[in-house]
């Protein structure tokens, strides 16, 4: 089977290397895209977390380097996905993200991170329920994002009028969201009923237990789904400590990725093409239904973003085997 290459819209790292590393240089970075290249992504947006501003602007400048400097950058990395500062830094919704750092929704904090870089920002998750939030969202739809809700405690009202703003896509759905919620009106809900949005999922079998990811995508159905890896430097790499935005996470031997001493998960350690064989084997979709939320569902959410900065939408192919395994990976 022959299909459109796999389109990761949310990685943190991969293959031992931190995206989110100040010293990312371009051999580093090749690193981990030839590692994400063999399990099928031809194309993706590096995701940086949460930081102080000074930080995060440092973090995107090495970032976007590296891309520049680097021998499959230009090719497979068309821009990044920022995931904060702009979420909720309440307990349960803020995640791994330190709080401290989280600011409220602003335009001027936005511009400040994104001028200069030779490779735009394409992605931007934050909560809309913030002061300025929904703001916050139409300027970014404005400078060519694809704008979604993540990491927020926004409910039915609040989601619909940052739909009308311009977002379209629930990022990681199911997680960053406390464990005890009002039974029926919380932001998962929220999320599932409103038919504007799609929604990513981390495939794992562990930020998702697979019934619940079942009962999601009947949801969502397959056209609103999309299947992301949260991955970070631990994917594609043994079990054991790595870095992730300046602190520590453990690989465990169960391939969760937490805080070291703690339940907190943070990130993953996801290949994209598992999460496509993890689909179909839990019997949640047919093989080319679980390739398409891994490729050109992705693609098309992004395709906007990427013709407002009037670059190509991705090409690659890849080549299946009868078990689901990448075989030829062709870079468009």
């Amino acid at each position: 089977m022959d299909t459109a290459g796999l389109v990761d819209l949310q990685v943190n790292g991969y293959a031992g290397v931190d995206f989110n590393d100040a010293a990312l240089d371009a051999a580093a970075l090749d690193h981990a895209l030839e590692a994400m290249l063999r399990h099928g992504v031809t194309c993706c947006l590096p995701t940086l977390i949460t930081a102080p501003e000074a930080i995060l602007a440092e973090r995107l400048i090495a970032l976007d380097r590296a891309v520049g400097t680097s021998r499959l950058g230009p090719r497979m990395v068309p821009g990044f996905h920022l995931e904060g500062p702009f979420l909720n830094p309440s307990p349960g919704f803020a995640g791994c993200h330190p709080p401290e750092a989280m600011v409220r929704p602003d335009p001027a904090t936005l511009g400040r991170l994104v001028t200069g870089l030779a490779h735009p920002v394409l992605m931007l998750s934050l909560a809309p329920e913030q002061a300025g939030g929904m703001e916050l969202v139409r300027v970014a739809r404005a400078l060519g994002m694809l704008v979604a809700i993540g990491h927020s405690a926004a409910g039915a009202s609040e989601l619909a009028e940052a739909v009308e703003a311009g977002a379209t896509l629930s990022t990681h759905l199911g997680n960053a969201m406390p464990h005890t919620l009002a039974k029926f009106r919380n932001p998962l809900v929220a999320h599932l009923a409103e038919d504007r949005l799609a929604a990513s999922f981390i495939a794992d079998g562990i930020h998702i237990p697979p019934p619940a990811l079942k009962v999601m995508l009947r949801a969502k159905g397959v056209a609103r789904a999309v299947l992301v890896t949260d991955a970070t430097a631990a994917a594609a790499a043994p079990p054991g400590i790595y870095r992730f935005a300046g602190m520590s996470i453990e690989h465990t031997e169960n391939n969760s990725v937490r805080v070291p001493g703690s339940t907190a998960l943070a990130g993953s350690a996801l290949s994209l093409d598992q999460a496509v064989r993890n689909v179909v084997g839990w019997g949640l979709s047919e093989p080319s239904e679980a390739i398409r939320m891994a490729s050109t569902n992705p693609a098309a959410l992004l395709a906007p973003a990427l013709a407002t900065h009037g670059l190509r939408p991705p090409a690659g192919r890849i080549g299946w085997s009868d078990t689901l395994a990448p075989e030829h990976v062709e870079l468009g």
